[in-house]
């Protein structure tokens, strides 16, 4: 085990600074050689089977010692951050600060790590402010305002559209209306008529009074969602804000990366392609990377902090659940890959969890 000191440095990240001794070192030697021989071509010697003191006399002793570094460090490293119960998460960056035959290896090894959170008292707060909820907030009655609105818009949705091309007459003076100032043509709507046809047309309706019933409760259901989402977000942006850690750049980057691949990907399914998009904002991808950053902050911290009262109140996803979840994903998306749906699944039901653990104080 070589000798090493651990440096915090900004940003949830590490600095391991050590050497591995000589004699460890040294013992990479024959491996380097026999993996740097393999695809070593020398006239009259078959491919890997070159003699050492050849391959000696064709790579320079700089790549040995890079090659036997890499072996060594490759084989040490993990042993490095699990003696040192270091939470490491990104792909360590290595500087050799020491490099010589029979010597010891000096380096230095970089590495962001998982920070060191501290919550705030996520129970009171969550009681809070569930307890602030109004009387009106709480009422969730479908008006019928509500009711009527929602059909005009299913016939508006379900309406055959007329083109029109006769230019628009202008109005009398003094009638309280601006008529168009173009002649183009334009789409007029005819609603179709609501009736006990339309509905059946639209679902497995007995008429418009079960047509009604039945929206009527979809309604209500969407408005308890949407009351559930609002009162989610307050509970877990006060946390954020009272909470206290940094954020590793790298995962600010991979939550940046997501951002853009559903963009990307919602503009692609639109038939557009990303590069006129971004032609058509006037703006480049490093532009809506510098945008993003905050929500990609944000998004970062939240499943940091998620992370890590699902360890403080021991919360884990039920088995059942996830099992029957992948198998949904894996049915409707069949280039899925089972250990990320399973890794998917299992994150989106212990978010579940935690959040009605929250809501339960």
């Amino acid at each position: 085990m070589p000798k090493i000191k651990v440096t915090k440095l900004p940003k949830s990240e590490i600095e391991i600074e050590g050497e591995l001794e000589a004699e460890t070192f040294e013992s990479f030697f024959k491996t380097a050689l026999k993996k740097l021989g393999e695809n070593l071509e020398v006239n009259g010697f078959r491919k890997g089977k070159v003699p050492e003191n050849v391959i000696l006399s064709k790579i320079p002793e700089i790549r040995i010692l890079e090659e036997m570094a890499e072996l060594a460090l490759a084989k040490h490293y993990p042993k490095m951050i699990e003696a040192e119960k270091i939470d490491a998460i990104s792909r360590p960056e290595v500087a050799i600060t020491k490099l010589a035959r029979k010597n010891p290896l000096g380096f230095k090894i970089k590495t962001s790590v998982l920070p060191v959170i501290k919550l705030p008292d996520y129970k009171k707060l969550a009681k809070k402010i569930i307890a602030d909820i109004t009387d009106a907030e709480k009422d969730l009655t479908v008006t019928e305002k509500e009711l009527e609105d929602t059909i005009m818009d299913i016939r508006k949705s379900r309406a055959p559209k007329k083109h029109i091309t006769t230019p628009p007459q202008p109005l009398p003076k003094g009638e309280g209306q601006v008529p168009s100032p173009s002649g183009k043509a334009g789409d007029e709507v005819e609603l179709p008529e609501f009736n006990d046809e339309f509905v059946k047309a639209l679902g497995p309706f007995k008429d418009i009074a079960d047509f009604k019933t039945q929206l009527k409760e979809n309604i209500k259901l969407e408005k308890e969602n949407q009351a559930k989402e609002k009162t989610r977000l307050k509970i877990i942006e006060k946390i954020i804000d009272e909470s206290e850690l940094e954020v590793p750049e790298i995962l600010i980057e991979v939550e940046l990366d997501k951002i853009l691949y559903r963009m990307e990907s919602d503009i692609t399914q639109m038939g557009l392609k990303f590069e006129d998009y971004l032609k058509h904002l006037n703006k480049t991808k490093e532009v809506l990377r510098k945008e993003f950053r905050n929500d990609a902050d944000k998004k970062a911290k939240l499943a940091l902090i998620l992370n890590k009262i699902a360890k403080v109140e021991k919360i884990v996803a039920d088995e059942d659940k996830i099992v029957k979840e992948v198998a949904h994903i894996l049915e409707h998306y069949k280039d899925a890959d089972p250990e990320r749906a399973r890794m998917h699944a299992e994150n989106v039901l212990t978010n579940e969890k935690i959040f009605q653990f929250l809501e339960s104080q």
